[in-house]
């Protein structure tokens, strides 16, 4: 179905196009990829398959400061603060424009519990103090390709240096990274525990925990006042994750 584009803006990047379909909306940068995409009636509820396993972590852990690296339209952000009400969210986003349209057209809540730093994923995290943030979402791409940020040994590095004890962290990748190659070396190194999921359109996830921890049967209770907060199909979600180490 054809979408209906309702806002158009540009910045030196490029293009910022936010369209309409019956029940979605959608954020693209000038490409036939979908940067975020929202329920319309249920603005806090992440529609990608991806997006809903990256909050998986959350059966895991209780943070109090989450870290989400590249903003897009907020969908992360929103579904977290929706999730946590009392949980600190620091988002992460270089383009001003960006932020501008996650505000007007896909309902980024206006929070105390929000704060949102426009630069460089990069520089916010080396200027982060240690153990800082108990969990971070990294999902930063540009119109047609991922950054190759989030492909780097330093910037894993210098995510376990901020994380708490406890924390995870969790990267959208648009294709599987080498297992034998020198990312998940540098990822096994940092932390206790790698975990992989694979979504339908060929992203993969990756999840690394500073702990070991015990996993849960699809059927543990947890799961469940998830899905009575968040309904993203949690129990289904947590089935096809793939542990690692």
């Amino acid at each position: 179905m054809k979408g209906e584009i309702i806002h158009y803006t540009r910045d030196a990047l490029g293009g910022i196009l936010v369209v309409d379909y019956r029940k979605h909306r959608v954020m693209t940068f000038d490409s036939v990829f979908e940067q975020s995409k929202i329920d319309r009636r249920r603005p806090h509820l992440p529609v990608h398959e991806y997006s809903r396993a990256m909050l998986l972590p959350v059966a895991f852990t209780q943070p109090t400061h989450v870290t989400v690296l590249g903003l897009g339209g907020g969908v992360m952000a929103s579904a977290l603060l929706h999730l946590l009400p009392d949980c600190q969210v620091h988002a992460v986003e270089l383009r001003p424009r960006v932020l501008e349209v996650a505000r007007e057209y896909f309902s980024l809540p206006h929070s105390t519990n929000l704060t949102v730093t426009i630069g460089d994923a990069r520089d916010a995290l080396g200027k982060a103090a240690n153990e800082s943030t108990d969990l971070i979402f990294a999902d930063m791409y540009n119109s047609d390709r991922m950054s190759p940020t989030q492909a780097q040994r330093e910037f894993i590095r210098q995510c376990s240096r901020v994380l708490s004890s406890a924390g995870w962290l969790a990267i959208n990748y648009h294709r599987t990274p080498d297992i034998n190659g020198p990312l998940f070396r540098q990822l096994r190194g940092e932390f206790a525990a790698l975990l992989l999921f694979k979504s339908k359109t060929n992203n993969t996830v990756i999840f690394a925990s500073k702990r070991p921890f015990e996993a849960l049967h699809t059927k543990d209770p947890a799961l469940a006042v998830l899905e009575n907060t968040l309904p993203i199909d949690w129990r289904r979600l947590m089935a096809r994750v793939i542990r690692l180490t």
